[in-house]
């Protein structure tokens, strides 16, 4: 029965994540143009509104860009292979046979090993200057698999950045540049846009630098499914900011700011039937992009909260029908997300709630669906009290949850609390002897679940791929890797073969 409402729910049992059905093709921009982008689309006073006399809004218009142009780079993504890799192939074949399996879009795949040369870069994406010491906010996927990130100015000065973190989850990374007095945006509260509201986009699509298009707030709280179906994310936050100012490939990771030129998202993502803009773009909220970036700066990781229920959005008729059909029952489309399944020891079971109950609010704002949900208590730290509005038998009650960790943990984690496979960004699997016999590999694991922009990513290490050796030794299990890397410093040595057989000797600084 469980296996069967994991496929039917986009659930993760110890979180809450967002999901909804999309209408259309929810594509990430261009992965391989060199004018494409590595991407799909980051505070200061209250936003204001942009006045409908046209002379106004020219005037409104001109300032924001002005100040928002200086304060957006461009970055480009430099990696001598792809980090992306089809994960459910058979394994014989995935090694030693066809590389592709005869699955999907072969030529597409192909191209995307092809190496580019070392001068330029695989993908370009937009960032944004968030303080005059060279933070600058992206995306995830602006920067994933790079081995070399260079950022460019409005004004053409180019440096090396150095990646200080990323999140999967919210597609949010963060760079540092070493420079002084530097333009820079300040964070809005964008929790107060308003739909209808003037934006402006600015970013770099297609090649064409400190490019600047306005349109409107067009929906707030979207929840796409992209983060979880094209990205890495195993517990994503979607509640996109919707607005129809023209974005396209290059704009990921760019500004999208109000009439003051404050920033109140980072552009993320469009909904496109051919990949190029079509009147829908995304934008991850300032608030949520802000804790992230906050988080990061001071933790080393992100700090991410979790009630602790597996659950059904009710405004999603399609997922109601089926749960219905499955569970044979009778629950209703509505506003609300229902509680599947409580995990033990979680703070939703610690408060109370239980199989059936309907969530309704957090913190007295209104929760109609998975994407209000997941930004509601994703964007908390281990540790924080939401209040939680919930139905029981059609009777309204409130409790006080204590978030916690995947972990169970109420405190926040610095790199130095994680284990070996956390700091490394994988994990592993025993290879089977008869694999071993058939191939005549005397030791060997399986990277499982490697993370992007994780030193096992950076040195070219994909799912499935086998690990022979970590620092000369042989290992045969997760815990002869952790048993290695636990309490080392210094450069790690990792042989590791590749989708072809091909074998490999590369390594990384122990974090």
């Amino acid at each position: 029965m469980k296996s069967t409402l994991k496929k039917l729910l986009p659930f993760a049992v110890v979180g809450v994540i967002s999901g909804a059905t999309t209408v259309g093709t929810i594509q990430y921009f261009g992965h391989t143009a060199n004018n494409g982008d590595q991407s799909y689309f980051t505070s200061a006073a209250n936003t204001s509104f942009v006045g409908m006399n046209t002379a106004t809004t020219g005037d409104d218009f001109v300032k924001a860009a002005k100040t928002t142009v200086p304060a957006v780079v461009t970055i480009k993504n430099y990696q001598t292979r792809t980090s992306s890799r089809a994960s459910e192939q058979d394994l014989f074949d995935f090694f030693f046979g066809d590389p592709f399996g005869g699955r999907g879009n072969g030529q597409q795949r192909q191209k995307q090993q092809q190496q580019a040369p070392e001068n330029m870069p695989s993908g370009m994406g937009s960032g944004v200057i968030i303080s005059p010491d060279g933070y600058i906010i992206s995306n995830n996927h602006v920067v994933a698999g790079a081995n070399k990130l260079e950022v460019v100015l409005s004004n053409k000065k180019a440096y090396i950045a150095t990646l200080i973190g990323t999140d999967p989850n919210t597609d949010i990374s963060l760079l540092k540049i070493e420079e002084k007095g530097l333009p820079y945006l300040n964070f809005a509260n964008s929790d107060n846009i308003e739909v209808g509201q003037w934006v402006l986009a600015v970013g770099n699509p297609l090649g064409l630098n400190s490019t600047v298009t306005a349109g409107i707030v067009s929906a707030k709280g979207r929840g796409i499914g992209i983060l979880g179906s094209q990205g890495k994310a195993t517990n994503p936050i979607e509640s996109f900011i919707q607005t129809d100012a023209a974005i396209n490939p290059g704009n990921s990771g760019g500004a999208l700011v109000n009439a003051n030129g404050d920033l109140i998202g980072i552009n993320s993502a469009i909904q496109s039937t051919t990949g190029y803009y079509q009147g829908y773009g995304f934008a991850i909220p300032a608030n949520l992009a802000r804790k992230i970036v906050e988080d990061i700066k001071k933790f080393g990781i992100v700090q991410r909260g979790f009630l602790g229920v597996a659950s059904l959005d009710l405004s999603d008729d399609q997922q109601v029908a089926m749960y219905n059909k499955q569970k044979k029952a009778n629950l209703k489309v509505g506003s609300g997300v229902y509680v599947t399944e409580v995990t033990d020891n979680s703070g939703a079971e610690n408060a109370g709630i239980k199989n059936g109950d309907i969530i309704t609010k957090i913190d007295g704002t209104s929760i109609t669906d998975f994407a209000d949900l997941s930004m509601a208590v994703g964007s908390k730290r281990p540790g924080d009290k939401v209040q939680v509005t919930y139905t029981r038998n059609g009777k309204e009650n409130v409790t006080s949850v204590t978030l916690k960790d995947q972990k169970g943990g109420t405190s926040t984690r610095t790199k130095a609390d994680l284990s070996v496979t956390e700091k490394i960004g994988a994990e592993f699997e025993p290879l089977s002897d008869s694999f071993k016999t058939s191939y005549g590999l005397n030791s060997g694991v399986i990277a499982k679940n490697v993370s992007e922009g994780s030193e096992m990513a950076k040195i070219g290490i994909v799912d499935n791929y086998i690990i022979i050796e970590v620092n000369g030794k042989p290992v045969n299990s997760q815990k002869d890797v952790e048993k290695t890397l636990e309490k080392y410093q210094g450069n790690v040595q990792v042989k590791f073969v590749d989708e072809y057989g091909r074998m490999y000797t590369k390594g990384f600084k122990m974090p």
